[in-house]
């Protein structure tokens, strides 16, 4: 068993066919027992990035209304959420600051932050942050966490 706090960018690949999609996939396989967590906020972006690539004709809107749908389902039983607290929102407005982070970046990486230190404190597994945006990843490197890109596994 391994914990993995999975941003919007790689948690897509589970949804949408593209490089490192396979490696997301293996995330989720029942032998493994993984946790997977999210951000409250990557509902919103995953929705937003299956739109987005229906009006960009990349997709079907059939597809993107079935994916959607799929994801929904998917968000009340397969992930943990983590709740947007005050905390992580000052937490985020620092990390922006620090590393000149979008703002659902920065985010992303408060959450992340905020569940590795839980797990560090409560002797769980160490949390893999995981990630398919650069800049996040080396931000969140050099916060001291664990990084996995799925992009690095075509």
């Amino acid at each position: 068993m391994a914990v993995y706090f999975v941003d919007s960018s790689a948690l897509v690949k589970r949804y949408i066919s593209e490089i490192g999609s396979t490696w997301v996939l293996s995330l989720f396989d029942p032998a493994l027992d993984n946790d997977i967590l999210i951000a409250a906020i990557t509902g919103v972006e995953i929705v937003a990035a299956i739109t987005r690539r229906a009006r960009g004709g990349s997709i079907s809107v059939t597809d993107a209304k079935g994916v959607c749908s799929h994801f929904r389902s998917d968000l009340q039983s397969e992930y943990q959420v983590v709740e947007i607290t005050e905390n992580i929102i000052n937490s985020a407005m620092a990390l922006a600051e620090a590393h000149g982070l979008r703002g659902y970046d920065a985010v992303q990486l408060a959450a992340g932050r905020e569940i590795s230190a839980l797990c560090i404190a409560s002797s769980l597994p160490p949390v893999t942050f995981v990630s398919a945006d650069n800049e996040l990843n080396t931000a969140a490197a050099s916060e001291g966490l664990l990084i996995e890109n799925p992009n690095d596994y075509p």
